[in-house]
């Protein structure tokens, strides 16, 4: 597990061409108890990796919340990710993982950690688009590449398994507090998330600004929305500024990322004027570094509606 770990703190900072980290997992066997399948999470995510400790149980706790832990003076709780997916460990609850997901710490405990592969994100399949898709995966990772009986590893969305987990108010977008946002007559904002969730709260808060938006699902499906945007206006005579008021996009996302569809913008000339602002769970500075370089216009942690219709309020503006 030392290894694990080491590799962790190495390549953390790794946001190459579109390529990323993927920490692989057990969660033990399936319904049947005849197997037990590989999981992923993305290295950015991953704060540290550490032996099981003990876990204070909470009274009333949520189901799949195993409890607390104090972990260097930090209290942070910690789910049953095994239970959430409906497996079962074989060994026990051996691993606890620690993430940093929107603005929040938590720890999930699995079964075993296996190794940490570099992707590139050519390699992972939406699950929707693949008719995998259940709710709490995002993507299909091919982990020997483009080849017959490549081994397979399940991206979870950490999103929806928070949120499944700890149901919210209902309250994540206040459209009555929410002011409207004026775009140039006929420009959309084109926006790409590959998390439903995230995708719900994202058209809800632009829905509550009054402000008309195309929804991708992935870096290289907003890519080429663009391109597709960018030809009819051509032949409309006009520019592609006069259709795209600006864009909004999530850095993990499959076939292309939200990095290297930054960097396309930017370094295209019909699209390097378009305001670009990256919408992310991957929050710290080191991530907001790493946005500044690719060219990006503003970064915002998800989600806090006000927070995002404001840095939405503040490129377009510009």
């Amino acid at each position: 597990m030392s290894t694990v770990q080491q590799e962790v703190d190495e390549r953390t900072n790794l946001t190459g061409s579109n390529k990323f980290e993927l920490l692989l997992f057990r969660l033990g066997a399936d319904a049947t108890g005849d197997r037990s399948e590989l999981f992923g999470i993305n290295v950015f995510k991953v704060r540290e990796i550490v032996a099981m400790p003990t876990i204070t149980a909470v009274a009333g706790a949520l189901p799949h919340m195993l409890g607390v832990v104090n972990l260097r003076g930090q209290v942070i709780p910690v789910v049953d990710l095994p239970s959430v997916v409906g497996c079962k460990p074989k060994t026990g609850l051996n691993i606890m993982l620690v993430t940093e997901y929107a603005r929040t710490t938590q720890g999930f405990a699995v079964e075993s950690v296996e190794e940490i592969v570099r992707l590139d994100w050519s390699q992972v399949l939406s699950a929707e688009a693949s008719g995998a898709g259940g709710g709490m995966v995002t993507s299909i990772a091919r982990l020997d590449g483009d080849i017959e009986n490549t081994r397979l590893a399940q991206v979870l969305d950490v999103e929806q398994i928070l949120r499944q987990i700890t149901p919210s108010d209902g309250k994540e977008v206040d459209a009555a507090n929410m002011k409207k946002l004026l775009l140039k007559p006929g420009t959309v904002i084109l926006a790409a998330d590959d998390s439903a969730v995230a995708r719900g709260l994202i058209e809800q808060a632009l829905t509550a600004m009054g402000a008309p938006y195309v929804m991708t699902k992935t870096g290289k499906e907003a890519w080429e929305k663009l391109q597709s945007i960018s030809a009819a206006a051509i032949a409309e005579g006009k520019t592609v500024r006069d259709k795209v008021a600006m864009v909004l996009t999530d850095l993990e996302m499959p076939e292309m990322d939200g990095f290297t569809l930054t960097r396309n913008i930017k370094q295209d000339e019909r699209f390097k004027f378009l305001p670009v602002v990256i919408h992310s769970s991957l929050s710290g500075s080191t991530n907001e570094d790493h946005v500044r370089s690719v060219g990006a216009d503003a970064y915002v942690a998800k989600f806090v509606a006000e927070e995002l219709a404001a840095t939405i309020r503040e490129v377009v503006s510009k």
